[in-house]
């Protein structure tokens, strides 16, 4: 199995240079996954799609094609050659504005206390000594990726009202840490005082919350939470939609859509590997959903 997510890797590059499918003729369905966490990982928690979809919607077989950054998906999603993929409210914000026909959002995770929404949360090392956003001034803070929207664009747009200065004249200084679970490390080493990473903002932080990036990385043991203190939270941000391809042929779409809506029940640990944590199901969403986040995206471009 392993075998056949690494040459699933090994053809993402061929990905973004690949023709468009047709509507009439689709052999292939193509998944993008997105950057920011080990690409093994993201490849073992997909394999369930890989093995489920094909008898589903008829196609010959399911590609994964994990990007190493956001802007790979969402490049691919653009340009017509992938099919699927999930993304932060950000990443499709930066589609709609390129091109609001390129895919459609059908549906969205519902957290455990029902809610549509999770939140930035800023980390930084406990033996740091900080325990609140103040204790950052003039420190080094890090952001996951220009295209997340709780690693970059909601704390890029809130925090100067909650500091109450520019970010650049807060801070010390700013940079990338090349996706969540990279920054997180980087902020364990040192490279950064504290990063923006995103969590549902549900359940305990000793736990990692109840899902996002932390949680994740505790299940993996890849860090442990008594080694971390936040030190803020953003507002409610929309959760990030699950996007289809808006030229792919209508039958196709309702039978993914129907999928995926019956996955939390028909294969509870498929859903749990696909969304990394615990959410109760999926809700369905329109553009409309996204306004807010579109408009903040228009506006950070435009400033």
């Amino acid at each position: 199995m392993f075998k056949k997510l690494l040459l699933a890797a090994a053809s993402a590059a061929a990905l973004f240079t690949a023709a468009p499918a047709g509507a009439a003729d689709m052999k292939e369905f193509r998944i993008g996954i997105l950057g920011g966490e080990n690409e093994a990982d993201r490849l073992r928690n997909f394999q369930c799609m890989t093995d489920k979809l094909p008898a589903v919607l008829g196609v010959e077989k399911v590609s994964l094609f994990p990007a190493a950054d956001y802007d790979g998906v969402i490049q691919g999603l653009l340009g017509g050659t992938l099919d699927y993929a999930e993304l932060g409210a950000s990443g499709y914000a930066k589609i709609y504005l390129d091109n609001k026909d390129a895919v459609e959002p059908i549906l969205t995770t519902i957290q455990t206390d029902g809610s549509t929404g999770y939140h930035s949360v800023m980390v930084a090392r406990k033996d740091s000594g900080m325990t609140k956003l103040e204790d950052m001034k003039g420190k080094k803070l890090g952001f996951a990726d220009p295209d997340s929207t709780s690693g970059f664009l909601v704390p890029s747009v809130t925090l100067p009202n909650d500091v109450g200065a520019p970010i650049a004249e807060f801070f010390g200084s700013t940079g990338f840490g090349g996706g969540h679970e990279q920054l997180v490390l980087e902020v364990l080493k040192g490279t950064f005082d504290a990063g923006t990473t995103w969590a549902s903002g549900v359940g305990d932080f000793k736990d990692g919350y109840t899902s996002g990036n932390l949680h994740k990385m505790v299940e993996k043991g890849l860090l442990k939470m008594d080694d971390l203190v936040e030190l803020w939270q953003s507002p409610l941000i929309p959760n990030g939609p699950i996007v289809v391809r808006s030229s792919m042929d209508a039958d196709t779409k309702t039978k993914f859509k129907d999928f995926m809506m019956a996955l939390p029940k028909s294969d509870p640990e498929c859903f749990s590997a696909i969304q990394g944590g615990d959410y109760t199901g999926y809700t369905e969403v329109t553009p409309e959903f996204y306004d807010a986040i579109i408009a903040a995206r228009k506006a950070k471009i435009g400033s």
